[in-house]
Parts: C-alpha cells; structure tokens; sequence
C-alpha cells in the first residue's frame, strides 16, 4: 500500500505537549495493559543513543505550525546496541493509529527504521509480533522479514 504523500516519519527528539497527547492515544491502541509514558519516560527515550523515537505525522494537519497532537499518525521505536558479535537492532512498539490503519504507514514507519539500522552498520533487525495481530504480521512478512527458528524467552521480574 502506498502511503499518502502527506504522511512523513520525522525522529522525536524533544517532548512537547502534543507528542505527550499522541502517545496517551496510541499506547492504549497498542496494549491494554502497558502504561502511557510520561514527560519523562519519553524524554529519556528522545536522548538515549540506544533508542530511535521515529514518528509517523500527517503533515496536511500541521501547515507552517507546531505539530498538533492530531497529526501524529503512528509510532515506532528502534532500539540499537552494540554487542561482540555486531550492532544488534530491535523494531518496537509498532503502532498506527487505527484511522490510519492500512494505508501504509505502519510499512512506512518499518522503513525508516530499516534505513537508520543499516546506517548504523546493523546487518540485520528483529522484532516481534504477536500471533493475533495478522495485519502487522502480513505487512513485516512483505517488506521481507522471516521468522526465525529460535526460542523467545521471558521473566517477569516484578513477579
């Protein structure tokens, strides 16, 4: 799907009022049970070299003006860190707001995300998804992610 011409992924950098109301909206449409990142969650996301804060933004809703709330369409975060065996990349916390959902930016978000893990030298970039969000699988199975052979294992910590 091709994304409309006035959509374009821009990298968070400062948290402002409007990126702090899209992420009140986006989160809840991503998980039910995760918290809404505060001021200074997001602000310590914006700073970390570990971590890319790539949003999604409708520019024919912001004119020559601040990025109004509205306008962020989606979001996705790109974790890199280097280990011995080579930079390792993650794709996170993939969410399009769901009026804009199957047009095309959830892929365009993914590329971006792409462009910048191969800028920093990643060889290759994982991430992943659950079984019930088809949609999002059927988009990274297109733009030529595999599923790997391999265990994903998980403690809770604060069990």
């Amino acid at each position: 799907m091709k994304v409309p011409p006035s959509v374009r992924v821009v990298e968070a950098t400062e948290v402002t009022p409007a990126l702090l109301a899209a992420f009140a909206r986006l989160v809840p449409q991503l998980s039910r049970s995760a918290p809404v990142p505060g001021a200074r969650e997001l602000a310590s996301i914006a700073a970390s070299p570990a971590t890319v804060l790539l949003m999604a933004v409708d520019a024919a809703a912001t004119g020559d003006r601040a990025v109004p709330a509205g306008a962020y369409v989606g979001t996705l975060t790109l974790a890199l860190f280097p280990i011995p065996t080579g930079m390792r990349t993650w794709v996170e916390d993939v969410v399009v707001d769901e009026r804009w959902r199957g047009r095309g930016v959830g892929a365009e978000l993914t590329r971006a995300a792409l462009e910048r893990a191969a800028a920093a030298g990643a060889r290759t970039v994982d991430l992943t998804s659950r079984p019930s969000r088809e949609a999002a699988n059927r988009l990274y199975s297109r733009l030529g992610f595999r599923q790997r052979q391999t265990n994903v294992y998980r403690i809770d910590l604060d069990a």
